[in-house]
């Protein structure tokens, strides 16, 4: 089952992840009522469509040079411009092929001071049949070029299904994203909040892109 980036979003903060606020909309109204409800002063306006490579994509009814399905807004002024925009266009990335999908909602988040982006995900290992974390200090970036280009960033973590996820699978995660000081103390409660959501509620993969330290840590 694909589900919007707000509605996975209002999963993980079900189980205590911690997780910025924000608002799916359907209408410039909508986005004018969340846009007052959020502290700012930046807001990040984000198209929700079933698809990656939002921020780098195109849409199909605007000029070349315009932004793409990420944006953000410092002002009431900026918020509505890019929603009348953005709603009701047509998104292309890399993911939807040239048909692009059709925007009809939008997220709006409160933006956040961002020190560093990480890459985490939950999956089932095929070789193993077990979950496992899959992490990288290159958060942000396309995974799949990471890879390709430097494989040893990242690494993988199967958890054994009969301890569940233990301290010390928390401990290595932490290290191999580099945390440290509250953030790691961070990551040590997140990481097995991330596990619980999959396992109960059955998810085939769960990713974070990015994860962020935030400059107070």
């Amino acid at each position: 089952m694909n589900i919007h980036e707000h509605q996975a979003k209002a999963v993980l903060k079900s189980f205590g992840a911690p997780v910025a606020d924000g608002y799916p909309v359907f209408s410039l109204e909508e986005a004018a009522e969340a846009a007052a409800k959020l502290p700012g002063p930046l807001i990040v306006v984000k198209s929700q469509i079933h698809a990656g490579g939002r921020g780098k994509g195109k849409f199909k009814e605007l000029p070349a040079n315009a932004k793409g399905g990420v944006r953000f807004a410092f002002s009431p002024d900026e918020v509505y411009a890019h929603v009348k925009e953005m709603l009701g266009n047509t998104l292309v990335t890399k993911q939807t092929g040239p048909e692009g999908k059709a925007v009809h909602r939008l997220y709006l988040e409160d933006g956040a001071d961002i020190e560093r982006e990480l890459y985490l995900s939950v999956l089932v290992d095929r070789e193993t049949g077990r979950v496992a974390f899959v992490a990288s200090t290159e958060g942000g970036m396309d995974i799949e070029e990471v890879a390709h280009a430097t494989p040893e960033k990242i690494h993988t973590f199967t958890i054994d299904p009969t301890k569940g996820m233990t301290a010390d699978d928390a401990s290595r995660l932490g290290d191999a994203l580099k945390l440290t000081g509250t953030a790691k103390e961070d990551g040590m409660s997140l990481f097995p909040i991330l596990y619980k959501a999959f396992t109960e509620k059955d998810m085939s993969m769960l990713e974070i892109n990015p994860l962020i330290v935030m400059k107070d840590g």
